[in-house]
């Protein structure tokens, strides 16, 4: 992806926060769950979930699209890091154990490609201090504009 050219550390991490912060206060489902975001940085994000009894299944397990839900959302901070508009093209999850009702789920997004205005980013979704439940791949591509100042009148 055409990130910023010639950031320092510095000013990249904050044009990450920056943008984190813009997606943060326009995103209705990441509140609605309970998600919390743990850290953005470039090319990488990290969220939190707690398994609340509404999330759960008829298996009293957590129901899959809430585990896609919050690993999709990691992919989402990790590639509009660098304040570039990006959206999903594509994505791929595999549950590998199950996650509980009041079980801390963490998000681990990383980037892992990006070239011109694609880029791949694996999430691996985890309880905290517990087995990994998921393994999630994200192809992202870039849109129009820039996270900090687009939808500036969404509400």
């Amino acid at each position: 992806m055409d990130k910023q050219p010639e950031l320092t550390p510095q000013e990249a991490q904050a044009l990450a926060t920056a943008a984190a912060d813009a997606m943060w206060q326009r995103d209705a489902t990441a509140h609605a769950l309970g998600m919390e975001r743990i850290e953005v940085t470039p090319g990488k994000a990290t969220l939190r979930m707690r398994v609340r009894p509404d999330m759960a299944n008829g298996h009293h397990i957590a129901h899959g699209g809430m585990i896609f839900t919050l690993a999709d959302t990691a992919f989402a901070y990790a590639c509009n890091s660098y304040n570039l508009n990006t959206v999903a093209s594509a994505c791929h999850i595999d549950f590998l154990a199950p996650a509980r009702e009041g079980d801390l789920l963490e998000a681990r997004g990383e980037e892992r490609s990006a070239s011109g205005r694609t880029g791949v980013y694996d999430v691996t979704v985890s309880v905290v201090g517990g087995p990994v439940v998921a393994l999630f791949r994200g192809k992202s591509y870039r849109i129009r504009g820039e996270v900090t100042t687009s939808f500036t009148d969404a509400a």
